[in-house]
């Protein structure tokens, strides 16, 4: 065992006490449905709208992201399955301070992601009861959630299985019906002799070409792109709770990476072919004006109902996260001790009644501000995880510097390409921070993440010190 390894089991003994009760089948369904939420079927139409047809191209550039990341990270949880992870890896590998900075802003970050969940779903339920208060929504259907997660992680596993099975299940017949719609209005216009159809792949090109938005438009809806793949990081923050953390994890992330590019690509590429892109927008899913646009009786009210399951699934497993992130931060002493405490079931109940804080929130912008509620939440609550996954390329590639140093054994997962792949996925993630600061929509990304990081850094030197004091420690 190498220094490194040992010293991290200080860690892992640190943050005992879950029970290790997820499969490896369920581990891949959590992350998927983690994946697959609002980001695909609401703020997809909002990447469309910033980048046209070329938001192909915009979700294609957030896959190679989210491909290079999940192998960084299955790599290092494979070798340290805990539910500190990338948290826990950071503080190990760079340092507690570094350690201290990403848990508490992915878990920031993801509180007030859960937020921007309970929005959709209030403009989900508007489907149907156009006349219902969207405040009624989210308190409803927040209470079933945390009542979810407060029973066990064997509930909330089965509960998330079955939510992200109707989801995929419903991304396989939506590509299914809308390929057999697209391919028989191809083969109609050519019969037809080239006559324009309401339907095809001339969508892509018929309404100012391609890339309408120029690079620019592109380039920035990765921003939303990137946003929509967030909580497949939730794999390794499960992985502390895994039956077989190193076989779960393996096997997850290579089911989990191939599915979710094959659904959003294949996805958007089918709603482009259907409804001009000039018609998206955050008001509607995009997918149910394409139900709408084929004209199937009740399917758009159906497939409303799956993008609300899609909403609740991702929103379980956000308040999921950011529970176990916050009993992490109390294990390590960077919160009060009652979040880390565990209920006769395994569940930190203090950390999950303190994780629903962004419901809350959530619930007086729909109150204040309705109709710039969703983006308003996506942009603030970005940083978090866009830090978050900036520094797990900087601390994968601390991890394999700390394993070559101190001659560690061969790991049952290596990412491919090291260094080039992991330096690639750090400029990547940090253009896309920098990125925020020029584009309207997501300005207040970097405006509450830079102050927030600096507050979060005094808080925890003035903590440091006090303790130093107390025990006696002179500190420079």
């Amino acid at each position: 065992m190498s220094a490194g390894e040992a010293g991290f089991d200080y860690i892992i003994e640190r943050e005992r006490g879950l029970r290790r009760d997820l499969s490896a089948r369920r581990m891949t369904m959590i992350a998927i449905g983690g994946a697959i939420g609002t980001g695909l079927f609401l703020g997809s139409g909002f990447a469309i709208g910033l980048a046209g047809p070329g938001v192909l191209v915009s979700y294609v550039i957030g896959a190679l992201i989210t491909l290079l990341l999940m192998g960084c990270l299955a790599e290092m949880t494979v070798a340290h399955p805990t539910s500190g992870s990338f948290g826990a890896y950071a503080e190990h590998y760079i340092g507690p301070l570094t350690g201290y900075l990403v848990r508490y802003a992915y878990w920031t970050g993801n509180v007030l992601a859960v937020g921007t969940e309970v929005t959709a779903i209030a403009l989900y339920m508007h489907f149907w009861f156009p006349s219902l208060p969207g405040w009624l929504s989210i308190v409803g259907f927040s209470a079933l959630l945390i009542a979810v997660n407060a029973r066990s992680v064997n509930v909330f596993g089965a509960v998330e299985y079955w939510f992200s099975a109707i989801k995929v299940t419903a991304i396989v017949l939506f590509i299914v019906l809308a390929s057999f719609i697209v391919l028989r209005a191809s083969g109609a216009q050519a019969g037809a002799g080239g006559a324009v159809a309401a339907v095809g792949f001339h969508n892509y090109t018929a309404y100012g070409g391609f890339l309408p938005k120029g690079v620019w438009g592109v380039w920035v809806a990765v921003i939303i792109a990137i946003f929509s793949y967030f909580s497949v990081e939730m794999i390794a923050v499960a992985a502390g709770e895994a039956a077989q953390p190193e076989v779960a994890v393996s096997r997850a992330f290579r089911s989990t990476v191939f599915r979710l590019i094959l659904f959003y690509l294949l996805t958007l590429a089918l709603v482009l072919a259907i409804v001009p892109w000039t018609a998206a927008g955050i008001e509607e899913s995009p997918f149910v004006k394409v139900m709408r646009a084929l004209g199937v009786p009740g399917a758009a009210g159906i497939f409303n109902f799956v993008i609300l399951v899609a909403a609740l699934s991702a929103m379980n497993s956000q308040l999921y996260i950011t529970t176990r992130m916050m009993f992490s931060l109390s294990r390590a002493g960077h919160a009060p001790r009652r979040f880390g405490t565990l209920s006769r079931r395994g569940v930190p109940m203090q950390a999950l009644l303190l994780s629903s804080l962004g419901i809350a929130f959530a619930a007086v912008l729909s109150v204040v501000s309705p109709k710039s509620a969703y983006i308003l939440m996506v942009s603030i609550s970005a940083f978090g995880t866009m830090f978050a996954w900036l520094m797990i390329f900087i601390t994968h590639y601390r991890f394999r510097r700390e394993r070559s140093r101190t001659g560690a054994a061969p790991l049952r997962f290596r990412m491919f390409g090291y260094p080039a792949t992991t330096l690639l996925g750090a400029a990547l993630m940090a253009a896309i921070l920098v990125t925020t600061a020029f584009t309207e929509a997501f300005r207040m990304t970097l405006v509450f993440g830079l102050p927030f990081l600096g507050v979060l850094t005094a808080t925890y030197w003035i903590r440091h010190r006090r303790g130093a004091r107390s025990s006696g420690t002179v500190v420079a």
